[in-house]
């Protein structure tokens, strides 16, 4: 089962989209689990993260979190905002599999 990381400020605006992504995914009949945790908390949930999902508004934070997830083999990457400020769950998904491959 594939695990999607989805990492924020707060967590507010994204425990929506997650809800919406959970959805999607379950309509779909993906095998993936996805969650949302707050910036603070995101490092220390990363080893069974599939791959790491960040909210444009704490893009700045990619680095970071490449450095923790290299020899861990966990991409990461920055919701578009376009996407996220649409909710586009599926779109958000498709991405999120195509990198994990």
């Amino acid at each position: 089962m594939k695990k999607i990381l989805l990492c924020c400020n707060a967590g507010m605006s994204t425990s929506l989209l997650v809800q919406k992504m959970q959805k999607d995914a379950a309509a779909r009949g993906l095998e993936v689990t996805i969650e949302a945790r707050p910036l603070n908390e995101a490092m220390d949930h990363l080893d069974d993260a599939s791959i790491v999902l960040l909210g444009p508004q704490i893009g700045y934070a990619k680095g970071d979190f490449e450095k923790a997830c290299a020899g861990k083999n966990i991409p990461v990457d920055v919701i578009p905002m376009a996407d996220y400020g649409r909710m586009n769950a599926a779109k958000i998904i498709d991405g999120a599999l195509a990198k994990i491959g």
